[in-house]
């Protein structure tokens, strides 16, 4: 049927929660919006082929609920994301569009909803919601930015620079070295992330209200996942105890768990850059950051770290997010969580700024890091903590004797060494800073 854009299709509960809950003017994620469509409409074929609902009537109401599911009705969902804790408002409002959609004789409760229950569709809609953008939105994108990363590896694998730990001076190391790391850091929070999965795939759909799945049939469930799988190339997964998943939200919490290491080492990272980049004169200025606008409108010429910025920024949300997830997990009594929409709201979130971030990194930010060669020779070069290569010739208190004195005096490292007594032979072969870098690798 050709439904006009002010025609309002939701019913009389999604009314009354509409005006019950005023909070935030934030509406449910439109991914949980399409995952409840493509349940219904696989929940509506199912029972049909069960022999529970009409052929016409399932037919309809799975043509409807397709429709929902291409997210050709995100505003007849005006639910505040802040409601019932199950999420029942924001799935019944999703019984009502579907039915009047279908037609007149369908019934949102009776028709559409048959053999389900908020408690088990919105949260496996919350979960699916979250495979799928995980899947196919965050894990390309951390792919990409790791290869990123690994490719200026390999660019600065032979220019060496001060090492730093505590943020003062240490051995040397190679820019490539560091890359290196940041490389290994997204790889290692995108093999988290995907370790969480299984468990994220599996639904408590089939459960009903308390997870014995009372008033639906034996074969539903199965039947259900069988052709979401089949038409999203998801591997959608019974629970392994379906009243651990109708009680809790433990895989969404783990999930969340892996996307705050994501960004803890992020913000790590967007720091390094942004230290290393910090200059041009009376910063570190090893590294040259793209220039994408101007950093101030009084300062001529100041260029910011902006991308390093936003990256910190997004992180600290996730970890927030991660927070309420952590305190809404706690939240399940007895049969059934009640902090759904908060956990989905947050999760989805996360996923997708961590997915959006990863892609500015990598195409606005280290893809075009270049190294300051004079900058990082010079650090090289002056990092005292060099003399630390001739521990094995002169032991480590005439070490400290000739790094003190060139750190009070200000002369070269080099200089006082030979003056206190290192012949220069040892010194240049144990102060050759690439092989330094090194160490046994």
């Amino acid at each position: 049927m050709g439904v006009q854009e002010q025609e309002q299709l939701w019913g009389g509960e999604t009314t009354k929660a509409v005006a019950n809950f005023p909070i935030s003017g934030e509406r449910i994620p439109p991914s949980v919006i399409h995952w409840l469509g493509r349940i219904k409409a696989a929940a509506a074929r199912t029972n049909a082929d069960l022999g529970l609902l009409d052929p016409d009537i399932a037919a309809r109401i799975a043509a409807a609920a397709d429709r929902v599911a291409e997210g050709e009705f995100d505003e007849q969902f005006p639910i505040d994301i802040f409601q019932t804790g199950s999420g029942t408002s924001s799935h019944t409002n999703a019984n009502e569009v579907i039915a009047n959609l279908a037609g007149e004789d369908v019934h949102p409760n009776d028709h559409v909803n048959m053999g389900q229950s908020s408690n088990d569709v919105f949260p496996s809609a919350v979960h699916l919601a979250a495979l799928d953008t995980t899947i196919n939105d965050l894990l390309p994108a951390l792919d990409e930015l790791e290869a990123s990363f690994q490719a200026k590896a390999g660019e600065f694998k032979d220019i060496v620079k001060a090492g730093r730990t505590h943020l003062m001076d240490a051995v040397p190391v190679t820019l490539g070295q560091e890359f290196s790391g940041y490389a290994a850091q997204v790889r290692l929070g995108a093999r988290r992330i995907r370790n969480t999965l299984p468990q994220v795939a599996q639904i408590p759909l089939g459960g009903t209200a308390t997870g014995t799945g009372l008033n639906t049939h034996k074969d539903f469930a199965a039947k259900v996942r069988e052709r979401l799988s089949a038409a999203t190339g998801l591997e959608i997964r019974a629970p392994e105890d379906p009243f651990e998943a109708q009680g809790n939200r433990d895989a969404l919490v783990e999930l969340s768990g892996a996307l705050k290491v994501l960004a803890v080492s992020l913000t790590k990272i967007a720091n390094d850059l942004a230290l290393m980049g910090s200059g041009p004169r009376a910063g570190i200025g090893e590294l040259v950051l793209p220039e994408l606008q101007k950093g101030s409108s009084i300062m001529p010429g100041k260029v910011n770290p902006v991308i390093c910025e936003v990256t910190l920024q997004v992180c600290a949300q996730v970890i927030g997010n991660d927070a309420a997830i952590t305190i809404g997990g706690l939240e399940g009594n007895f049969e059934l969580n009640v902090r759904v929409p908060l956990i989905g709201r947050n999760l989805l979130e996360s996923i997708r700024l961590l997915a959006s971030t990863s892609r500015i990194m990598k195409e606005k930010l280290v893809g075009g890091i270049e190294a300051n060669v004079d900058g990082l020779q010079r650090s090289a070069e002056m990092t005292l903590a060099a003399a630390t290569a001739l521990n094995p010739y002169i032991g480590y208190d005439k070490g400290t004797e000739i790094v003190k004195e060139a750190a009070k005096s200000g002369r070269p490292l080099r200089d006082v060494a030979l003056e206190m007594g290192v012949d220069e032979e040892t010194y240049d072969k144990a102060m050759d800073l690439r092989t330094m870098a090194q160490g046994n690798l």
